[in-house]
């Protein structure tokens, strides 16, 4: 068996390890049981979820079998790592919705069929039975509080004030690969670096109260050149359900990252051979372009599949003077402004906003830049707002 982990390791994810030599012998030897956890606060997964898909289909393919952890039950309470107030809270309703969205999306990444099939499990049908005594008693006393301030995951909250609510979110998920390693033989949880004090609580837990192994590792976390993390724009985070993010959107966001982030994104986000992703990203001019697409299209291949993945190219194509079709948007207005046309299309989010883009010249019309806010849009104009959108105008 192929080791899972010298492919992680040559593709950059691999952050940190908690016995690291026994976890690359295990991993080498032997199907691993592993899990990741999600927490359902919205009702899509994003491009931040997207990259521990990518990592658990490796895991996946290299014959470990995953568990699909949704935190139904952690999210009641919030998870605080780099959060500077608390959650808002939701309603169990609210929650087992966002689930039923998870699942529908995440089958798309994880096969739930054949010998490793994947499991979805969520964290409420325990944590919601659990008599509090019993928990605090037969857990609690395997966490020091001391050790537990110290953790990376509370150090912003600590700032503004972290609430007992919150401080029980740590030994709640390391109950969880309690729980998991009992039921399911699960030894192995992965995730972002930014999760690192929470996953190595859990390990250390089953390691103290089951005198048996367990083993934790993390991931890089998605981000820029400049350290900040990638799958935001001025919208908002970038989805992976196209009524939040459409698949022109989608891939207009991966062809338009920053030239030193393509050989980190074609790496951590994409199945292409390392020989193939080395041969793309060797330029340092207008031929890294090519990587760029290369990138966009199969991400949103990924996502959205193939057809959706060739409309989305074609659109961009369209845009920059490539041919095929731009993407269109159906407008329903009784006076067609461009200024009310670019708020009902969705291309800006008010009217101030608007006024603004004109006025600083990011607006242009078809072949023309716009500098009259009463200017009329007719239909089958092409709305472009800076170098990155363009919509043609359909006209209800």
């Amino acid at each position: 068996m192929a080791n899972v982990m010298d492919t992680l390791r040559e593709r950059g994810f691999v952050k940190q390890t908690v016995y690291e030599e026994d976890l690359y012998k295990l991993l080498g030897s032997e199907s691993v049981t592993f899990y990741t956890g999600f927490d359902p606060t919205a009702d899509s997964l994003h491009v931040g979820h997207f990259m521990q898909l990518i990592a658990m289909k490796h895991m996946q393919a290299a014959g470990h079998k995953p568990i699909i952890l949704i935190g139904g039950g952690t999210a009641m309470i919030g998870d605080p790592t780099g959060k500077t107030d608390m959650r808002k809270m939701m309603t169990k309703e609210t929650i087992s919705y966002h689930v039923e969205c998870f699942k529908k999306q995440m089958s798309k990444f994880i096969s739930f069929e054949g010998k490793n099939a994947a499991i979805i499990v969520n964290n409420a049908d325990w944590l919601l039975k659990l008599n509090y005594l019993d928990f605090i008693r037969d857990i609690g006393t395997h966490f020091s509080v001391n050790e537990m301030l110290r953790a990376k995951c509370f150090e912003t909250r600590l700032e503004r004030g972290l609430s007992f609510l919150e401080f029980n979110y740590m030994p709640m998920q390391g109950y969880d690969f309690l729980h998991l390693f009992k039921e399911y033989g699960c030894v192995l949880e992965l995730g972002g670096d930014d999760q690192w004090s929470n996953i190595l609580a859990g390990a250390n837990l089953i390691r103290v109260k089951e005198k048996k192994p367990a083993y934790a590792m993390t991931f890089t976390l998605l981000t820029t050149s400049e350290g900040k993390k990638m799958g935001k724009t001025e919208k908002g985070a970038i989805w992976l359900d196209e009524s939040k993010t459409s698949p022109y959107e989608f891939y207009q966001y991966w062809r338009n990252v920053a030239d030193s982030d393509v050989e980190k994104c074609l790496k951590l986000l994409t199945f292409l051979p390392l020989e193939e992703i080395k041969e793309l990203t060797k330029f340092n001019d207008e031929r890294i372009n090519k990587a760029k697409e290369t990138l966009a299209y199969e991400l949103t291949k990924l996502v959205h599949g193939e057809q959706k993945a060739n409309e989305a190219q074609a659109q961009a194509k369209a845009a920059f003077g490539g041919g095929g079709e731009l993407p269109e948007k159906e407008v329903s207005v009784e006076n067609p402004t461009i200024i009310n046309v670019l708020v009902s299309a969705g291309i800006c989010q008010s009217n101030g906003e608007a006024r603004r883009l004109i006025q600083q010249g990011g607006v242009s019309l078809n072949d023309g830049k716009v500098t009259d806010i009463n200017l009329l849009v007719k239909d089958s104009d092409v709305i472009h707002k800076g170098k990155k959108v363009h919509v043609k105008i359909n006209l209800k």
